[in-house]
């Protein structure tokens, strides 16, 4: 009798331990879930659906729409798209193409073929010439004249030693390059990096207004030609959620549920299977169904969940949707989390590669969030970081570009308007907005 109930009681603790490692794991999966966006929530349901039988998963909105755009582009005889040239392939594939095309099989195009085996992802020759004579036994003439053959090759620039060398022959193939723009890359190279611009003016006797059109062609120019042959994987951003503005100006919020995955139970499958099942079936095909239970449960809270915190951010982000200077209010994480009555960690994973659509493009949610900044030595209420970029890139747009402002300079006249940031700050939200430092933007127009 003792050892009767012994076993029962571990039996019992075992069961316990059992469901609540199945609950850990099932928790954490929720949170992964929450987590993801929507291509990768269609990936992890699509591998659900492999483990469990009773799953069957309906492709999203999107993804159909992915396929058919592709199967149309395959199908369609006269597409515009086929016109743009074809980087599918490599630099290297595309430079031993152009080189059995354009040269006869000499000992000189061996030496072109051994060469282009040293030219690297940005299309610039990693061997140097003396090592590249002695592996080949050629002459330092014949190395010279196969790198002259690859510098012929497209992309221009292609089979440099240097930037220098890269953008001088790229200069040296564009008949509309400002008329010494190749010597004074030549000559000056450093000056002109260093914007050194009076000294290459006054070597040159030149206006300062001719190097600074030289230096404006030259950043139109590429420092690494083979990266054009880079192949990017074709991203599709899939917004959960979308904003609508009536003509009343009223906003409300819809979640786009067609752009979820739809898993749906296999009941047939597994009315057939319980007919002829045996007790470890009948156990096999509960748990599998409790799995697509949770599964089914988790993908609608996920969904809930982003069109809740969505409509809070709308709600305090109203005037970017109605408003056409799209201004974006303080907002945190915690202020919508306490709104809501979750943790923040929860509303993090909640806009974190989410989206949200509207009728004038898409947005990441995450971009409503900014934090307040000082106005007058205390806290504003309606006064972002968001808010401070945009006057910091009006004063750049404004800017004497003969004397543009300091960053000094703009925290004074950031001061007028009220807004108190320091001098760090400002170079911060440059940054941010891509604006080079004063000495940098400085221009010699006439």
């Amino acid at each position: 009798m003792g050892k009767k109930m012994k076993f029962q009681q571990n039996f019992s603790q075992k069961q316990q331990q059992a469901q609540k490692l199945a609950m850990t794991q099932h928790l954490q999966q929720s949170i992964q879930i929450l987590q993801y966006n929507s291509e990768e929530l269609l990936a992890f349901v699509e591998s659900q659906a492999l483990e469990n039988p009773l799953v069957e998963v309906v492709e999203p909105e999107w993804q159909s729409d992915v396929q058919k755009t592709k199967t149309s582009n395959e199908n369609e005889e006269t597409n515009y798209l086929n016109q743009i040239p074809d980087t599918s392939h490599s630099l290297f594939e595309s430079l031993i193409k152009q080189i059995h095309l354009n040269y006869r099989d000499t000992f000189l195009r061996k030496l072109v073929l051994y060469l282009v085996e040293y030219i690297d992802l940005n299309g610039f020759l990693t061997i140097d010439l003396k090592q590249a004579q002695e592996n080949t036994q050629a002459t330092s003439i014949e190395i010279l004249d196969a790198l002259t053959l690859i510098q012929q090759l497209e992309p221009a620039g292609v089979g440099a030693r240097s930037l220098q060398e890269c953008l001088l022959l790229q200069i040296e193939r564009d008949d509309f390059a400002p008329e010494l723009a190749y010597i004074i890359l030549e000559e000056c190279f450093d000056w002109l990096v260093e914007r050194k611009w009076k000294e290459i003016a006054q070597h040159f006797s030149i206006e300062l207004s001719e190097v600074q059109r030289v230096f404006d062609y030259v950043q139109t120019l590429s420092p690494s030609p083979g990266r054009i042959f880079e192949r990017s994987n074709e991203a599709y951003i899939v917004p959960d959620v979308k904003v609508i503005v009536d003509r009343e100006r009223n906003v409300r919020v819809i979640s786009k549920r067609r752009n979820q995955p739809d898993v749906r139970f296999q009941e047939n499958y597994f009315n057939q299977m319980q007919k002829k099942a045996d007790k470890e079936t009948q156990a096999y095909l509960k748990e599998r169904k409790q799995e697509f239970d949770w599964l089914k449960k988790t993908i609608l809270q996920r969904g809930d969940t982003i069109l809740r915190v969505t409509q809070v951010v709308v709600s305090h982000q109203q005037a970017f949707f109605t408003n056409k200077d799209r201004p974006i209010k303080p907002l945190t994480l915690k202020e919508v989390a306490k709104e809501i009555g979750v943790h923040e960690s929860t509303v993090s994973r909640a806009v974190n590669g989410k989206y949200l659509e509207t009728d004038f493009g898409v947005f990441e949610l995450k971009k409503f969030f900014t934090s307040r900044i000082q106005k007058n030595g205390a806290e504003a209420a309606e006064l972002s970081a968001d808010m401070a970029q945009k006057n910091i890139q009006i004063l750049v747009e404004q800017e004497d570009k003969s004397k543009p402002l300091s960053d000094q300079k703009i925290v004074e006249l950031l001061k007028k308007d009220e807004i108190i940031i320091s001098r760090r700050t400002v170079a911060k939200y440059r940054d941010l907005l891509g604006i080079p430092s004063s000495s940098k933007r400085k221009r010699y127009d006439k």
